[in-house]
């Protein structure tokens, strides 16, 4: 769904941040995908994980796709990542989202291969990397926090 609520304000009514986005494209928050929305508003990045097997997982899923095992459910991770592709998107698809920003798909700490696609923000677009070191922080709007990602020690 697109949200068509205005960015929140700073304080004294000041505009808002030119990083934000005026509109997000918003997922369906499900309950299978719930615990992954809704972790920022506790500061935390929330990835499923098999509890027989052990292994992280992503997208949510109701089994694990490695041993089959439906003891599964979301578990905070440290929310460090490392950026493994991206792409600087200059086409403006939605109102209120303007370019240049980048989607990026960060591999977290925890496990290799466990992959988010995310905007990398934080930095301009030219200083984005292959490889690069990124955290995850969190924008928040209506009933989402979306995992966002930038560069460590930039």
């Amino acid at each position: 769904m697109l949200n068509t609520t205005p960015s929140p304000s700073g304080e004294g009514g000041s505009p808002p941040s030119p990083a934000r986005p005026e509109s997000r494209m918003l997922p369906a928050v499900k309950p299978l995908t719930r615990d992954f929305w809704t972790g920022g508003e506790k500061d935390e990045l929330r990835i499923h994980r098999c509890h027989s097997c052990g292994h992280f997982f992503h997208p949510p899923s109701p089994i694990c796709f490695r041993c089959q095992s439906f003891d599964v459910g979301a578990e905070p991770v440290s929310g460090r990542a490392t950026l493994v592709t991206f792409t600087v998107n200059h086409q403006q698809w939605l109102p209120g989202f303007p370019p240049p920003y980048v989607v990026g798909i960060v591999e977290i700490e925890e496990e290799p291969g466990v992959r988010l696609t995310s905007n990398i923000v934080g930095c301009e677009p030219d200083q984005v990397e292959i490889g690069m070191p990124v955290e995850v922080i969190f924008e928040h709007w209506e009933d989402v926090w979306l995992p966002l990602f930038r560069p460590v020690n930039r």
